[in-house]
């Protein structure tokens, strides 16, 4: 595969492929001049003509990587992430980067330093966060496209479910973390958003696989994804009581995810629901945010003015005590200073064994019981969010709490590590909802086959 034009042809719907095949003939046209009078100027390669985007968090050379923030907003790296050269070598094109959350924290896009994108179905609402330009753009683009996201704790599957688009998030440790501004460095994972499952398969496939910069990253050969998709006539599906069951779950997300399980089971599938008491929101919530803010509290240490964005003279300063607090209070936002207190709280002597060594001990134990449900089913489904994406307004009148319990759906896979992917299931109130499928470690196979199910 080396053409625009064969990439939607195996990864776009109809309707689409047949509105823009003279233009992406065209293009192909053009790659084949530019082949003939400067070969240098265009790779060979699966991706070959392929525009792709990249989330602010990660490197891209000579090109501002802000991760959202003030106190980075000039911040040009002399070098690709990994994803960024496995992409660029193998022919696929860098167009840009895409807003989000300040550092990753955040639920709707709302906690950036650089304005607040929009969402291309209904500009008065929220695009989903962390990674919400990355999702937005993909909804909004008539163009083939592949858009590099990041999630610590959902922030692909949000925006994908928010924008009507496909999201997938890989397992821990199947794509290179190098070149990413770091949230929280056991949490995580670099994936991609795109209009088809397809598309996502593709890219993933591209940018996964062993990296020697990054020792968290697994060795072996990369599956061919996108070449060995298949329907499932048969499979057995898990439905964890404590999604289905939760408070503020919205009417029409419900009745989406009902329909889509009926879906599932006329394509041969067994649906069972099943009890994963760890998943309460009361438990999974509140051990992911211990776990990443302790993380990123440690992480954002290095911001101080000393190496790295926003920098001032320290002559004009009593004590490096003062001059860090004036750099972090212009530098950083409201949300970004949250979480940084939270986490150097929870971390700090005395208080360390009663909050983040509990938190990871609940960790190991969600991982179990996921362990112990994927013996039984071959993946889990639920709603990717309980509720459409709500007005800009009212997300950023939302109390801190209220916001992270929003992520109710997506941290338990998360602090797992496990690979998801969410695939459109239906509109509500005119706005796009999603259906989540999480596999066992390493499983990305299968999610994407009972996705691509879904899809047909």
């Amino acid at each position: 595969m080396n053409t625009v034009k064969e990439f939607i042809e195996n990864g776009a719907d109809e309707n689409f492929h047949e509105e823009f095949k003279e233009e992406l003939e065209e293009k192909s046209e053009e790659l084949e001049f530019m082949r003939a009078i400067d070969p240098d100027k265009v790779k060979d390669g699966e991706l070959s003509g392929i525009p792709f985007v990249v989330k602010d968090a990660i490197a891209t050379e000579g090109t501002v990587t802000s991760a959202g923030s003030k106190i980075i907003e000039d911040y040009k790296p002399v070098f690709d992430a990994t994803v960024v050269e496995r992409l660029k070598d193998q022919g696929a094109t860098f167009y840009g980067k895409t807003n989000q959350d300040e550092f990753g924290f955040g639920t709707f896009s709302t906690n950036c330093a650089f304005e607040t994108p929009k969402n291309p179905h209904d500009p008065e609402r929220v695009v989903g966060g962390s990674s919400g330009g990355a999702g937005a753009i993909v909804a909004a683009m008539d163009k083939p496209l592949i858009s590099i996201g990041e999630s610590t704790g959902g922030s692909i599957t949000n925006p994908a479910a928010y924008n009507g688009v496909v999201g997938i998030t890989p397992t821990y440790g199947r794509v290179s973390r190098n070149g990413l501004v770091d949230y929280g460095n056991s949490l995580d994972k670099i994936g991609v958003l795109a209009k088809t499952v397809f598309a996502v398969a593709k890219g993933l496939e591209v940018i996964a696989g062993h990296d020697e910069k990054d020792q968290t990253t697994v060795g072996g050969a990369v599956p061919a994804f996108a070449e060995n998709l298949k329907e499932r006539d048969s499979m057995k599906v898990g439905v964890p009581k404590q999604y289905v069951e939760l408070e503020g779950l919205e009417e029409g997300v419900r009745e989406n995810f009902e329909e889509s399980l009926e879906k599932l089971r006329e394509k041969g599938a067994e649906v069972e629901k099943v009890d994963m008491p760890l998943l309460r929101k009361d438990i999974s919530v509140s051990s992911y945010y211990i776990i990443a803010m302790a993380e990123a509290s440690t992480n954002l240490a290095r911001y101080s003015g000393m190496r790295y964005g926003l920098e001032k003279d320290p002559q004009d300063f009593e004590d490096f005590n003062d001059y860090f607090s004036e750099i972090r209070s212009e530098g950083f936002g409201e949300e970004v200073k949250r979480r940084v207190l939270i986490g150097t709280y929870a971390r700090q002597a005395g208080y360390r064994d009663q909050y983040y060594i509990k938190a990871a001990e609940v960790r190991q134990k969600i991982i179990n019981q996921f362990k112990e449900a994927f013996q039984e089913y071959d993946v889990l489904v639920s709603p990717s969010m309980p509720n459409i994406a709500p007005k800009i307004e009212d997300a950023e009148d939302m109390a801190p709490e209220k916001v992270y319990a929003m992520d109710t759906l997506t941290v338990g896979p998360n602090l797992a590590g496990l690979p998801m992917i969410s695939v459109p299931n239906g509109t509500s109130e005119g706005m796009p909802t999603g259906l989540h499928i999480v596999g066992d470690h390493f499983e990305e196979q299968t999610i994407l086959d009972v996705a691509k199910t879904f899809e047909e």
